[in-house]
């Protein structure tokens, strides 16, 4: 028992943040990459086809919110944190305190925060207002019928509010944009990941969520989002994403604990390069800059 104490414990050293894991006899290079839910199918991709293009390089990617990933840049425990929000003050700080840097932030993508209802609702277009009377604290409207609808298999009429929970880069977006000042109403549906958001709405007639557009499916709506009644109402998608029209669009981040070096700030290279931004794309994101040429379908 001891020596297989001895065994684990060597092995969870090997592999630890910016260390190297050792796989037949070679040594690679492990970077630890944490953090959105809303980009970890596409940090995935990316660390997929990257092990591919460099052998002697591994990306260990885990999600569990933005906030996941800013407490472990702040603890050392990650080379790199995903991030749907940008960081807040607070945690810069917390960063200086506890490693003597200040974060260094990349901007990778963007992309819109959709609203997803059942396709058995009528319903094709918000207002940000209307959002914020459903999700916002003291909102005037928690039945289908305040919006003058009627949903087919909804035989309460109640509006199911479909949210994240609070770690998420997500939902501090949403908030920020949609609600303003205000916080978000008591007794919604939250839940850990964007794509339980979707399934959820996907599986029930009274349900509203919102959740990043790589998610989105043919199982439910994304009506189309106005500023304002009266004003154009725009669609979520990669072009509207990446031009900004889309109200609920963003960007997405890449965060390191100061200037990135060696192995990371390589990753970081090809991540922003033509090669990593067409998998972007491929994924459902916007890139950071328009023109690129993605006709040949990236691997990964």
């Amino acid at each position: 028992m001891k020596r297989l104490f001895a065994v684990a414990v060597t092995v969870a050293l090997t592999i630890s943040c910016g260390g190297e894991a050792g796989e037949s006899g070679t040594s690679r290079t492990l970077i630890q990459n944490k953090g959105s839910d809303t980009l970890v199918n596409v940090a995935q991709a990316w660390a997929e086809a990257y092990g591919q293009i460099k052998q002697g390089v591994a990306v260990a990617v885990s999600g569990g919110g933005s906030g996941t990933g800013f407490s472990a840049l702040i603890n050392g425990t990650v080379d790199i944190a995903n991030a749907s929000r940008a960081i807040h003050d607070s945690e810069i700080e917390e960063v200086r305190a506890n490693r003597g840097v200040d974060p260094k932030e990349f901007i990778v993508g963007h992309d819109a925060v959709a609203v997803f209802i059942n396709p058995a609702n009528p319903i094709t277009s918000f207002t940000i207002h209307q959002l914020a009377q459903i999700y916002g604290e003291g909102g005037a409207f928690d039945s289908w019928s305040d919006l003058g609808v009627t949903v087919p298999g909804c035989p309460s009429g109640e509006i199911v509010r479909v949210s994240r929970q609070n770690n998420s880069g997500t939902y501090a977006y949403f908030r920020e944009t949609v609600l303003g000042e205000n916080e978000y109403k008591l007794g919604s549906r939250d839940m850990n990941g964007s794509k339980e958001v979707v399934d959820l709405v996907a599986n029930t007639a009274c349900a509203i969520g919102y959740s990043g557009l790589a998610y989105a499916t043919d199982e439910a709506k994304m009506p189309c989002v106005m500023v304002a009644e009266g004003e154009a109402c725009v669609p979520p998608t990669i072009e509207t994403a990446l031009d900004g029209s889309y109200p609920i669009s963003r960007p997405l981040f890449m965060y390191t604990a100061g200037e990135p070096e060696g192995a990371v700030k390589e990753y970081l290279d090809w991540i922003l390069s033509d090669e990593g931004q067409c998998i972007l794309v491929e994924k459902g994101y916007a890139p950071v800059r328009g023109g690129l040429n993605c006709s040949t379908p990236a691997e990964g």
